[in-house]
């Protein structure tokens, strides 16, 4: 199992090689002043092994899926992208952000630190009870076309 675990593992298809990954290299979760480098397991595979189990048992969906065919090209990615990105974005609301929250908690922040903007948006979410995905969808990979920020107001479809 722990050899599904890596960077290498999860681009080793090509559509994810060619979109997601891409994208991934032009954002600071890749390249930083500190050299810290979250990786795809780093946001896409819980630590704690009962909820890396059952993460595995929907990823062999995917994997299912890619030998089918339905997803084994960029553009059949693309086409799907929008569905699978509100999957992401539901199970990481679900979670509390909890894979976010392996390097980012709002108790660690020092508020002092970040841009005035920044912290009044970090104590707003949490006086709201918002949780990371909340606030930074596209923060590592692009917005899928066709996504509609409305739908995450209040009252929204999602």
């Amino acid at each position: 199992m722990e050899a599904t675990n890596t960077e290498e593992f999860c681009i080793s298809c090509h559509e994810m090689e060619q979109a997601v990954y891409q994208e991934l290299q032009e954002t600071i979760h890749f390249s930083n002043r500190t050299g810290v480098r979250a990786t795809c397991p780093d946001c896409h595979v819980p630590k704690e092994w009962i909820h890396k189990v059952i993460r595995k048992i929907k990823a062999s969906n995917e994997l299912y899926h890619k030998m089918l065919g339905t997803i084994d090209t960029v553009e059949k990615f693309e086409e799907k992208r929008l569905e699978l990105a509100k999957n992401v974005w539901r199970t990481m609301k679900e979670t509390d952000s909890r894979e976010c929250r392996n390097c980012h908690n709002f108790d660690s922040m020092d508020f002092d630190r970040q841009e005035e903007r920044s912290a009044s948006r970090h104590d707003e979410a949490i006086e709201a009870g918002y949780t990371c995905i909340d606030c930074h969808k596209g923060i590592a990979h692009s917005l899928p076309e066709g996504y509609d920020p409305a739908e995450d107001l209040p009252g929204g479809e999602e």
